[in-house]
């Protein structure tokens, strides 16, 4: 008998045919049948949840490829400052704030700037520039007051600036004397010399609340545990049943994502690579270090269906703020990976060829910088059947898409940044000979390259990279950015869906609407496969469903928007 049963809708099962159903049956987690409404009407009995979709959409739940989906419920921690005009305004929510507060305790505030982008700071405000310490010394004398710098990855832009006011400066031992623990950084001063409590940050990573004012209340455990779910609810929400954390997760997140599975609290589908903190053990090589992991980062990885750990992600950071990072382990920030994780370029190397010797999935987020090193190791260890991966994919020749098919590789595609965000800064650079070397999706397709779109969290929502990869236009001119290099819808959804599965090892158990497979879907409020190209990234479910279970549901059932409108 079936648990439940949906019935009256377009369900796209995403299988090898890309079949549409009318129905699908859902009984102990998995899809038992797929079919017309006739066919699954039989399998009801008494006590079948019957969930008439009214013509809407079905698609199987979207798998996210470098989501960093921690982040997103420790953004309501501290207040906002979202909608902010003006100083006056901002110093409007920071007195709120301490009204609520004692004598000396902290306030510490998200950035300026409206979320998830914080474009456009402080052009925004009525006075085009940031308030400084004397600003919040107004409504804040006796708090220390501090406004966070962006997570610069949300915006690709810098500078990132942060704003402490008199006695937060005072607290964390700043003076006229104070200088900057490393260049990037800059301590901006009056006519006097005095510090105006203005930092400015020329990286992407916010240094200066890990070095300088590291005195400022940092997210504790506790807080990190209960932000998770609330962050697992905000992809629920956007359509996200699967998530591959591929830029790796420090041992303090992993301990997070670990006391929420034993809870029963994690109803998305984790996959996390192993970020390990080279510096742990000083003076142990890469290959000592590996062995320890390899007990159970072998192969696919470890653990049930909810939570797995496995890989290991090798990346660089030679810049002169990574020193800073490091001392600052354990503790990662906004991070949610080990600064440690990173390895000077001859080290990278080291460290693929030892997780080849021990079985370790490699996953490197250089572009193809280290391809040619996969290609060595292959020649002696063979790893087309390691399905090794590399991400942050800005640019790939014919001939890297040729070796990256040889050798089986996975790619994770940042449409975000590299098409949306950079993609006529890449043109600029590349000239128009280079064009169809960014972010070529359609050549991928051509060549059988499975690939798997990511948010890397900003927004949450993966309809964005969907509606970049049909699309392919700039934020800034306006361009399509290598128009030959479009793909279907079709194909962009397989790159949310099944092949999403494929990076993670569990196409046989999800990423399709197919009996025995898990059942994960997203209902949606507007036909992904009709709606105009312009509307894909507005689209929303209006229920999610995880194992059969349903993890967000947003009203009643109704019309779907834009009904019977056709394709564009």
């Amino acid at each position: 008998m079936a648990h439940t049963v949906l019935i009256n809708g377009k369900v796209v099962t995403v299988d090898r045919a890309f079949r549409i159903a009318q129905a699908v049956v859902v009984r102990g987690g998995r899809f038992i049948a797929v079919g017309t409404d006739a066919e699954v009407r039989r399998l009801a009995g008494p006590e079948t949840r019957v969930i008439d979709l009214g013509g809407r959409t079905v698609l199987p739940g979207l798998v996210d490829g470098h989501a960093h989906m921690d982040r997103e419920g420790l953004k309501s921690l501290n207040p906002s400052l979202a909608g902010a005009r003006s100083i006056g305004e901002i110093l409007s929510i920071i007195e709120r704030e301490v009204r609520k507060a004692r004598p000396g305790e902290w306030i510490v505030t998200m950035p300026i700037g409206d979320p998830p982008y914080y474009w456009d700071v402080p052009d925004i405000l009525a006075e085009k520039r940031f308030p400084n310490r004397w600003d919040l010394d107004q409504v804040a004398p006796d708090n220390p007051v501090y406004i966070r710098a962006i997570w610069g990855f949300w915006r690709h832009t810098t500078p990132l600036v942060s704003i402490a006011n008199s006695l937060a400066l005072r607290l964390a031992g700043i003076t006229r004397e104070t200088q900057p623990p490393c260049a990037g950084i800059e301590i901006e001063k009056d006519a006097t010399g005095e510090p105006t409590g203005v930092f400015y940050e020329s990286g992407f990573v916010p240094t200066v609340e890990l070095s300088l004012m590291s005195v400022v209340p940092r997210f504790t455990h506790a807080q990190r545990v209960a932000a998770l779910p609330e962050s697992i609810r905000a992809y629920h929400a956007a359509g996200t049943t699967s998530v591959y954390e591929e830029h790796g997760a420090s041992a303090e997140l992993i301990r997070v994502y670990k006391e929420v599975w034993a809870r029963g609290e994690l109803t998305m589908r984790t996959s996390l690579v192993i970020g390990p903190d080279w510096g742990a053990l000083p003076g142990a090589s890469v290959e000592t270090l590996l062995r320890d992991w390899a007990t159970f980062a072998t192969g696919a990885g470890f653990g049930d269906e909810w939570l797995r750990i496995g890989g290991v992600v090798l990346y660089e950071n030679s810049t002169a703020q990574a020193p800073v990072l490091r001392q600052a382990m354990p503790y990662t920030g906004w991070a949610g990976y080990s600064y440690g994780a990173s390895l000077p370029p001859a080290q990278v190397r080291e460290a693929i060829w030892a997780a080849a010797r021990q079985d370790i999935r490699v996953v490197t987020l250089a572009g193809p910088k280290f391809l040619d090193v996969y290609a060595e190791v292959n020649r002696e260890i063979p790893i087309a059947d390691r399905r090794w991966v590399i991400g942050h994919i800005s640019t790939l020749t014919l001939r890297e898409i040729e070796l990256i098919a040889r050798l089986g590789v996975v790619l994770t595609l940042h449409t975000n940044r590299y098409l949306w965000k950079e993609g006529q800064k890449l043109l600029d650079q590349l000239g128009p000979a280079g064009e169809q070397s960014i972010v070529p999706l359609k050549s991928l397709v051509e060549a059988g390259v499975p690939f798997v779109v990511v948010t890397d969290n900003v927004p949450v929502s993966l309809f964005y990279p969907l509606w970049q990869a049909v699309t392919r236009v700039d934020r800034y001119s306006g361009r399509v950015i290598a128009p030959e290099q479009r793909i279907s819808r079709e194909d962009a959804l397989r790159a949310a869906t099944i092949w999403g599965a494929y990076l993670t090892c569990e196409e046989d158990v999800k990423g399709s609407i197919e009996p025995g497979k898990y059942a994960d879907l997203i209902v949606l409020d507007r036909d992904y496969l009709t709606v105009p190209e312009a509307e894909i990234k507005e689209i929303a479910p209006v229920l999610t469903m995880v194992g059969g279970r349903i993890v967000h549901e947003r009203g009643e059932l109704g019309p779907p928007a834009g009904a019977g409108r056709g394709r564009r």
